[in-house]
């Protein structure tokens, strides 16, 4: 059975985020392609997601680095060790990921590099290897639905942008294939034409979700 993990970074809700409705198209597209998917939401605002604070990063230090057992850990720093590894857990164990943020001031919000901070995990995510880290999740899809009130694609701005980026390349780096964005932009200068914007892109979630769906995974 295929597993779709999605994953939300506004705080809006629905009825507000113009990103949640375009993913909700994308849902619907692909559950009509793959009726028995099992789709799992985890909504990053109100998800318990470690953060990557003096204890977490002290002890993936001393587990990663130093040798020491998970027991030989402080108190917090052994829980959040165990949190983190708990969101990697779950991760892998998914076989599509579609993650829906909007651009704020160049970037996503920062609930989603908390997240993210969570999936780099030697030796479950990613490996060592001689030639250099590789990662360890070959065989899976993923997609950003990103929106963005200012115009970024082909202008001067589109360098500036770094949420999208950034998400791209930490999941190729984890060995997952990577679909084009689904971009909606430019709600904030053209608010007489938000609606036509909005349904260009949920036209073009749902072909990604047929694309997403139909297409063949590999281990």
């Amino acid at each position: 059975m295929a597993k779709l993990l999605y994953i939300t970074a506004n705080p809006k809700g629905l009825e507000k985020s113009k990103g949640l409705q375009i993913g909700e198209a994308f849902l619907e597209a692909f559950q009509a392609e793959l009726p028995d998917a099992e789709i799992k939401k985890i909504d990053l605002f109100e998800a318990d997601i470690p953060q990557m604070d003096a204890e977490l990063v002290s002890a993936r230090g001393k587990i990663g680095g130093y040798g020491y057992k998970l027991e030989e850990l402080e108190e917090g720093e052994r829980e959040k060790y165990l949190a983190m590894h708990a969101v990697a857990d779950e991760f892998v164990n998914y076989d599509y990921f579609v993650f829906v943020s909007p651009v704020w001031n160049l970037s996503s919000p920062p609930v989603l590099k908390q997240y993210m901070d969570n999936l780099f995990v030697s030796g479950k995510t990613f490996n060592y290897t001689p030639e250099g880290a590789k990662g360890a999740l070959s065989g899976k899809k993923a997609v950003h639905i990103q929106t963005r009130g200012g115009l970024y694609t082909n202008t001067p701005m589109a360098e500036l942008e770094s949420g999208d980026r950034y998400l791209k390349i930490a999941l190729k780096f984890l060995g997952i294939e990577v679909l084009d964005t689904v971009v909606a932009e430019g709600f904030d200068y053209f608010p007489k034409q938000v609606e036509e914007i909005l349904e260009a892109a949920k036209e073009k979630a749902r072909e990604t979700a047929k694309q997403m769906a139909g297409a063949e995974l590999t281990v």
